[in-house]
């Protein structure tokens, strides 16, 4: 599964990774973003501007809720989904044509268990580099009119390395690959599904940090400081 994440760069370095528009909106660095809160999302560029159409940054709730969906309650059950039955399960199998986007990230947190207990690690890429997760997302409107626009990350089998500690992980794209997700253009399963496979665990390492990740609410600097 995927839980936890950050992404504590500047909005410059953000918007040069990902080939943004330049309109920073609300984004702000996050140290320890959880389900249930409002994430930053990267949307593919508008159909019929070109190659090279600007990607969009925009704010999501994180769990997501069906645009069919009753009540605006489901998002909590809804964090991930999996890879292996994204294209089966009525939630996410529409939204895998046509409603995809990235989830930026550099890094994110599991916990592993130990003899007292469960200690926080953080997963990143050796290089310290930014990445994007593959992620699905709808809008759901009540009855009022109001609009609800949310997202789930797309998980997949551990690598070697992540296996260490959890069975999943999210599904980090190469940046050819984050290329392919954000293609309105693609709508095809065949296209689409081979690229949810784990990330190389030879690119990737992770350690140790403080037991204070752990609370939701708490979102410092600190959250992603090695605990030795």
């Amino acid at each position: 599964m995927c839980g936890r994440y950050t992404i504590t760069v500047s909005w410059d370095e953000l918007m040069m990774r990902f080939l943004l528009d330049g309109r920073p909106g609300k984004y702000q660095p996050r140290y320890n973003a959880a389900p249930g809160q409002w994430i930053p999302a990267i949307l593919g560029g508008e159909p019929g501007f070109g190659e090279r159409a600007a990607n969009r940054l925009g704010e999501l709730r994180w769990g997501l809720v069906p645009s069919w969906a009753q009540d605006a309650k489901s998002g909590a059950r809804m964090m991930n989904a999996r890879a292996e039955t994204v294209a089966e399960k009525p939630s996410f199998r529409t939204l895998l044509s046509r409603k995809r986007c990235l989830i930026p990230a550099d890094g994110f947190y599991e916990w592993k268990k130990t003899g007292g207990g469960k200690q926080p690690v953080r997963f990143v890429l050796k290089d310290g580099g930014l990445f994007g997760m593959a992620a699905l997302y709808d809008t759901w409107v009540g009855e009022d009119g109001d609009k609800l626009h949310t997202c789930t990350i797309v998980t997949t089998a551990a690598n070697g390395l992540v296996a260490e500690v959890h069975e999943r992980m999210p599904v980090i794209l190469t940046r050819e690959r984050e290329k392919v997700w954000l293609d309105r253009s693609v709508r095809e399963q065949a296209e689409l599904l081979p690229l949810l496979e784990p990330f190389p665990a030879e690119r990737m390492d992770y350690y140790e940090v403080r037991p204070e990740v752990g609370r939701v609410a708490y979102d410092e600097p600190d959250c992603i400081r090695p605990l030795a």
